[in-house]
């Protein structure tokens, strides 16, 4: 990876896990490097069912009970480490202090500091199993290993890890989909702080991330997976959480038109994913977190030049047809071109493209100085979507023939659909294309797909993912324009916390459900919602034709960002998402509130030196813009008008 990597791995004090017995029970505690967060395993001693030895855990945060005792086991097809379990050893608890450099995402230098402590276990046939423990300043994640080696497969048939949330308190969560040609692909709607314990609607459970907040509003959680790798399937929760206990669920087998299946297997040595938990007093904590891309790998891609996020111009929402016209693309082109995006995306398709060749559009593009991003699907038997081109991401060699005739075409990167599906089998396909896409400088976009994991990490030409219930909607959903109010302003505390995230913003125009949202809201999003790469989902005249100021703001606006900062906001409510790039910041507010509200800006985070400010409301009539501009320095509290379902963006420049 680009940029000098500091590591520093040292022994730290046994005071950090504490071995404690009593009544019969064990217990070892990982504290993080400023104490603040507690992870306490245990032993339990023998139950009214005359069980021993199951194994539990608990998290305190700030000196408060964040998570409740929840269960922990694993459950292989040879061996069963669920009760009778006995701890063997605990290694002394080493802290880790190292950066790493992400070329997009929420900051470019990111810090991976952390106490860690792997906890020994046997189970009464004395078989082994490692619980690694790792206690961040944010939070804590936990996985499973067998740690011996040994060639033959072994299966995993169930996972016991669970969340005891608590009860009084409040959780923001969207079903898990149900299985169908389209799904599941992480595209339901959120839950806007239903109680903790509330069932899913959906018998196939709870998606990650969930969001919580404890029952005094003292502490903000959110509780999600990564570093999944080809060894072991995507989760997700039960549908019941009785007494507010959330538990882990392997996919269902109709997913993927019944391929693949859906307990993991592999040989050891064998890791699970990480179990996550962010923790923090306000949402600032949850916002700003990298936990996630912290966990995974260091990135296989050494020389990363080639990897360059960008603004692109799409044409398929506002034309489904666009894509198999040469004509109608070409000015999709003209727009990235006008506007200074960087790609254009040609979407499913352009294989049977009229008027013109795909040969003939990436001439036209290379003479605008427009990179061009393809459309591929997945599929495979997992899926049964026509959609060309179809067929050659599947296998190893077919799809590094095509990634090495896209780099002949000069093509800069691929958005790659219709996955459906989180068995073992899929999760190792995306590590697959990953891996081969590398090979041949291929940046890499996946649609109708899995939950981000944090492989951006190791992948950093991972450049977004969909995962999203985004403005394509608009075209497919009538209850989106309603629903759409609260839920863009909730998936910033929830699902772009785990990884960026493909919404395809800023719609002026109407498409078929007409939207509710104002266009100081849609012109927001670009900075509320990271994304490595961002698919303008409008019509060419839509940007065009807007007034100077905003239209100079979408020429202007990075999508890489060097820092990010939470001001303030509240899911369902309203968000507001401070991001700097060099020495500019950036700042976008999303409202999803049926009321006018004044905010008064917190600039703290500015540091010294006053700024020039460009701030962009919505006007005093539907669908307009005002726009005024002045000095301000960290100390200032600019107000800000925010109309009913509306937002502002702000440019802010040192004043020299």
């Amino acid at each position: 990876m680009t940029g000098r990597k500091v590591a520093l791995i040292v022994a730290v004090t046994l005071s950090l896990v504490h071995v404690a017995s009593a009544a019969g029970s064990q217990r070892i505690r990982v504290a993080s490097p400023d104490g603040n967060v507690v992870a306490t395993i245990h032993l339990s001693p023998i139950d009214q069912s005359g069980n021993e030895g199951r194994l539990e855990y608990k998290v305190d945060c700030a000196g408060r009970e964040a998570i409740a005792y929840s269960p922990l086991g694993i459950v292989r097809a040879d061996q069963e480490f669920t009760d009778n379990l006995r701890f063997a050893a605990a290694t002394k608890p080493r802290q880790v202090d190292e950066t790493y450099i992400m070329p997009h995402g929420k900051r470019r230098i990111c810090r991976d500091h952390y106490n860690e402590s792997i906890v020994q276990l046997r189970n009464r046939s004395g078989a082994n199993l490692e619980l690694i423990v790792r206690a961040y300043d944010d939070g804590v994640a936990l996985r499973y290993r067998f740690s011996e080696t040994v060639r033959p497969s072994y299966t995993v048939t169930k996972e016991l890890t669970g969340f005891q949330l608590p009860i009084g308190g409040r959780v923001w969560l969207c079903p898990y989909d149900k299985a169908t040609k389209y799904s599941p692909a992480y595209e339901t709607y959120y839950s806007d702080g239903v109680p903790v314990g509330t069932p899913s609607p959906n018998e196939e459970g709870w998606a990650f991330p969930v969001l919580f907040q404890n029952n005094d509003a003292s502490c903000w959680g959110l509780i999600t997976e990564a570093a999944t790798d080809g060894t072991y399937c995507g989760c997700r929760l039960e549908q019941n959480a009785p007494g507010g206990l959330y538990c882990v669920r392997f996919p269902d087998e109709a997913e993927g038109n019944y391929t693949g299946q859906v307990n993991p297997s592999s040989s050891l040595p064998w890791a699970t994913p990480w179990r996550v938990i962010i923790l923090g007093e306000s949402l600032a904590t949850i916002v700003e977190s990298t936990i996630v891309t912290n966990l995974n790998p260091p990135s296989i891609v050494s020389d990363t030049s080639w990897i360059k996020p960008g603004r692109a111009s799409w044409s398929w929402l506002f034309d489904h047809d666009s894509p198999q016209d040469h004509d109608k693309l070409r000015r999709w082109i003209d727009l990235a071109a006008t506007m200074g995006w960087e790609y254009s995306l040609i979407d499913a398709n352009w294989t049977i493209m009229k008027n013109g060749t795909i040969h003939n559009l990436i001439a036209y593009a290379n003479e605008k100085g427009v990179g061009l991003l393809l459309w591929y699907n997945s599929g495979g038997p997992h899926n049964s979507v026509t959609e060309k081109p179809r067929g050659t991401m599947l296998l190893r060699d077919v799809r590094r023939f095509e990634f090495a005739l896209l780099k002949k075409w000069g093509i800069k990167g691929v958005k790659i659909d219709f996955f459906q599906s989180d068995k073992q089998n899929i999760m190792q396909l995306y590590h697959d294309i990953l891996k081969d896409a590398a090979d041949f400088e291929i940046m890499v976009n996946f649609h109708g797909c899995t939950l981000p994991r944090g492989w951006s990490r190791t992948y950093p030409h991972l450049m977004t993912t969909e995962a999203v219930k985004g403005e394509e909607c608009y075209s497919f959903d009538g209850r989106f324009p309603q629903m759409a109010l609260a839920y863009n302003t909730i998936i910033p505390f929830t699902r772009n916390v785990v990884g960026s995230m493909d919404y395809t913003p800023v719609m002026f125009w109407d498409n078929r459900y007409p939207h509710l949202t104002s266009y100081a809201h849609e012109l927001a999003q670009v900075v509320v919602y990271e994304s490595g790469w961002v698919h303008f989902a409008d019509g060419v005249e839509a940007y065009l034709e807007l007034p100077e100021a905003p239209k100079q703001f979408l020429k202007d606006v990075p999508v890489a960002w060097d820092d990010t900062k939470f001001p303030a906001g509240f899911p369902g409510k309203y968000a507001i998402l401070a991001r700097r790039k060099a020495d500019q910041w950036f700042i976008g507010c999303l409202s999803g509130e049926d009321t006018t509200r004044k905010l008064d800006l917190d600039l703290s985070f500015l540091g010294s030196g006053a700024y020039f400010a460009t701030i962009i409301t919505d006007g005093s009539e539907p669908r307009t813009f005002e726009t005024r501009k002045r000095i301000v320095t960290a100390a200032d509290r600019p107000q800000v008008a925010i109309q009913k379902y509306g937002g502002f963006v702000a440019q802010l420049t040192p004043s020299r």
